[in-house]
């Protein structure tokens, strides 16, 4: 498991596009899972869930990315990857759960 914590500046609509798009167009086997969005007052939370192969691991990977901003703060964004092992007991070769944050990482 790998994971990504970030504050962004500017607007959430543009984070969000951005990062659904680049996630989607950054790999021929990436696909979006499932989204959810919340609003509560000025508080806003959106969780995206992207999958792709991974080359490297022989299996696929998830890439789980939410982002938080209230009022006119600025926004949080937290990634979290998984799925990458292929041991029964540990993990090892998590290569691709890097490989797949690292796309996230090149978009911000």
């Amino acid at each position: 498991m790998a994971k990504l914590e970030h504050t962004l500046t500017g607007t959430f609509d543009q984070w969000l596009n951005r990062i659904e798009d680049g996630i989607l167009n950054g790999s021929m086997s990436a696909s979006l899972e499932d989204s959810s969005d919340f609003r509560s007052g000025d508080a806003r939370c959106s969780v995206r869930v992207f999958e792709r192969y991974s080359y490297f691991g022989g299996n696929r990977v998830s890439l789980s990315v939410t982002l938080f901003q209230n009022c006119d703060g600025p926004i949080s964004l937290s990634a979290i990857t998984a799925g990458g092992s292929q041991a029964l007991f540990f993990k090892v070769n998590t290569w691709g759960e890097e490989a797949f944050l690292d796309k996230l990482r090149d978009l911000l």
